[in-house]
């Protein structure tokens, strides 16, 4: 019975545990994201975004890289792309710069 009981004990820690440690990893670009929708509600105050995608990191030097983000809203009943560009340091973690760049569709 106590081998049962040790066994079954193990498989729920084993599995509470898996799930556990998925739901704390976060993807590193996470914070620049809140930056840059931050900056495209401030830009475009009381407009729904509707769509948001990450675009991707791309290497500047050793030690920046610029995340891209695009995101669609809706200005007026018509969707409007912004690009957003956040380039920050990879030791320090701090935004070197921050670029908005409007296209209309």
């Amino acid at each position: 019975m106590k081998k049962y009981l040790s066994i079954l004990m193990l498989l729920c820690l084993l599995a509470g545990g898996g799930s556990l440690a998925g739901a704390v990893q976060q993807p590193d670009y996470e914070k620049y994201g809140r930056i840059a929708i931050a900056v495209v509600k401030e830009d475009y105050p009381g407009e729904e975004v509707v769509d948001y995608q990450y675009g991707g990191r791309k290497k500047i030097s050793e030690t920046e890289v610029t995340d891209t983000f695009t995101f669609t809203v809706k200005e007026n009943g018509k969707p409007v792309t912004v690009l957003v560009n956040v380039t920050h340091n990879l030791k320090d973690n701090k935004v070197v710069s921050l670029t908005v760049e409007r296209k209309e569709q």
